[in-house]
């Protein structure tokens, strides 16, 4: 699976794995893929650090790269504090409702939320971004756009290729406008945030607006076939995030939410405003209902709505509160029904992979077979 991409980061498969999890982007690198970790949720920098110094120490000197949050947007002198001032009430209320109504406990005394949309903000990015050019990474992602020119701009005096997800030809064009490296067309069918155009429309469409930029096919690829019919279709590589969730390798720190996963359908996630206020696709729970329900107040913008359930998200993790307990993934979700190792993984895809390129060549009459 070499692309001209993969060459020039040094990979033997041009497999993209994003993921929050250190020792899954580890395991994705030594497979011989590209190992994207995840930044989100390192609000206090020396956290970063530490699980960048055990990258190091698990890479075994392969290369793997770091995807941040940066707002398109930046928006000054407004805190935290700011922002909760701005929840209404009411969405306070319905939040407490909801919550009682399946019984849920409140966090110890002295137990903060495990995760606060403070990971959202520029700044706790830039600061994320001071640890990280410290260390060997060759690709910067960002989920939201394309990043500040002053950091594309820092990226490249690294020698880091700089990659930002778009979810329409639009977007993309602005990306590479931008001075962006590598555009990842994210179709409907991924898990997070993502747009409205299905991968097999969206891919060549952004292809087409770049050229001769490289892009990665995102959303609902979890087979070898399907990065077959991603690099026919003009892209030079896949980059693939819900897959890892059920691997070995990951953390989710709920056997609750793993049997969840492994148990759901393609048909079982939802594209809904619950978690961040923004459309995530995430696995449809009876709190992505209640939020959805026309009956109910309705979600608030990002960053309003992030702030209000964050503190709910972790108490339903925390006390694996089944009905309730739902995680952002794609529609490839119907495929991850066993564990698997990370490198169990790719061999599945490899297969894959070497299948579809010879039923293509028995096709067109290629096949020596």
């Amino acid at each position: 699976m070499e692309t001209e991409l993969s060459k020039r980061l040094g990979i033997e498969h041009a497999i993209f794995g994003f993921t929050p999890f250190p020792a899954v982007a580890a395991a994705i690198s030594r497979a011989g893929g590209f190992g994207v970790l995840g930044a989100v949720r390192y609000t206090a920098p020396d956290d970063l650090k530490r699980d960048l110094d055990w990258m190091q120490e698990h890479t075994a000197g392969v290369p793997y790269g770091l995807d941040v949050v940066m707002p398109a947007k930046k928006v000054e002198g407004v805190t935290e504090a700011d922002v909760e001032a701005m929840i209404p009430e009411g969405h306070r209320q319905f939040v407490s409702e909801t919550l009682a109504k399946h019984g849920v406990p409140e966090l110890p005394e002295g137990e903060a939320s495990g995760w606060r949309i403070t990971g959202w903000m520029e700044q706790v990015a830039r600061n994320q971004l001071d640890v990280a050019f410290d260390y060997p990474i060759k690709l910067l992602a960002n989920a939201l756009g394309s990043p500040p020119a002053d950091v594309v701009q820092r990226a490249h005096d690294h020698g880091i290729l700089v990659a930002a997800l778009a979810g329409s030809s639009r977007h993309a064009r602005h990306h590479a406008d931008a001075g962006i490296d590598i555009v990842v067309a994210q179709g409907y069918e991924a898990g997070g945030h993502t747009g409205e155009i299905a991968s097999m429309v969206l891919t060549p469409e952004v292809v087409d607006a770049v050229n001769p930029l490289p892009v990665l096919a995102a959303g609902g690829i979890g087979s070898g076939e399907q990065i077959a019919a991603a690099l026919a279709l003009g892209a030079q590589g896949a980059w693939l995030g819900s897959l890892w969730l059920t691997t070995t390798e990951a953390d989710l720190h709920s056997r609750a939410l793993t049997e969840k996963l492994l148990a759901a359908g393609s048909g079982d996630t939802v594209r809904s405003r619950a978690l961040t206020g923004k459309p995530a696709r995430q696995l449809r729970t009876e709190w992505t209902d209640a939020w959805d329900d026309q009956n109910g107040p309705g979600t608030l913008p990002m960053p309003l709505q992030g702030l209000l359930v964050a503190d709910a998200v972790s108490r339903i993790q925390k006390y694996e509160v089944g009905p309730l307990l739902g995680t952002p993934v794609g529609q490839i979700v119907g495929r991850m029904n066993t564990e698997r190792s990370v490198r169990q993984v790719f061999d599945e895809l490899t297969r894959g992979f070497e299948r579809a390129v010879d039923r293509i060549n028995r096709i067109a009459g290629r096949s020596q077979s």
